[in-house]
C-alpha cells in the first residue's frame, strides 16, 4: 500500500538518502516501496538534538535512514547509559523501543521515542 503525503509549501521530506522540498504549493502524492521516509517535523539534527532522550532518538534516525544499526549500535548503547542515568523511570519505554530496533522496526521505535521526547519535555518544565 503507497503511503500518503501532503507536504505543505517549502515543507521538507526525507525518502532515502534524498532530501526533498515542496515549493510555494500544498503538494500531495503517494509514495510506493521500502526507502525510508521522515517528514520535516520528524527530523533531528545535531544541533536540536540537546538533550538525552533526542540523542537517542537522533541515534535511531541514523539507523533507520542509513538502514544500519550495527553501524550505531555503541553509540546507542551509550546514549541509553546516560540517559537512564538522568531519568532511570524511562527504562521501560527504552527497553521497548530497544526490542523494536532489534526486531527491525526502526521507524516504530522512532514513534516511540517521540513520545519520550513529549515525556522529558514535560519533565523539564
Amino acid at each position: 500500500m503507497a503511503l500518503k503525503v501532503e507536504l505543505k509549501p517549502f515543507e521538507r521530506i526525507i525518502i532515502g538518502e534524498s532530501v526533498i522540498t515542496n515549493s510555494e504549493t500544498r503538494a500531495h502524492f503517494l509514495i510506493d516501496g521500502e526507502a525510508p521516509i521522515l517528514r520535516e517535523k520528524d527530523i533531528l539534527t545535531a544541533e536540536t538534538a540537546n538533550s538525552p532522550v533526542k540523542r537517542v532518538y537522533l541515534c535511531v534516525q541514523q539507523m533507520y535512514l542509513e538502514k544500519d544499526i550495527p553501524k550505531y549500535q555503541e553509540l546507542y548503547m551509550g546514549f541509553v547509559k546516560d540517559l537512564l542515568e538522568a531519568v532511570p523511570s524511562f527504562r521501560p519505554q527504552i527497553e521497548a523501543s530497544s526490542k523494536l530496533i532489534l526486531s527491525g522496526q526502526l521507524y516504530v521505535s522512532l514513534k516511540e521515542m517521540r513520545k519520550l521526547i513529549k515525556l522529558e519535555e514535560e519533565l523539564l518544565r
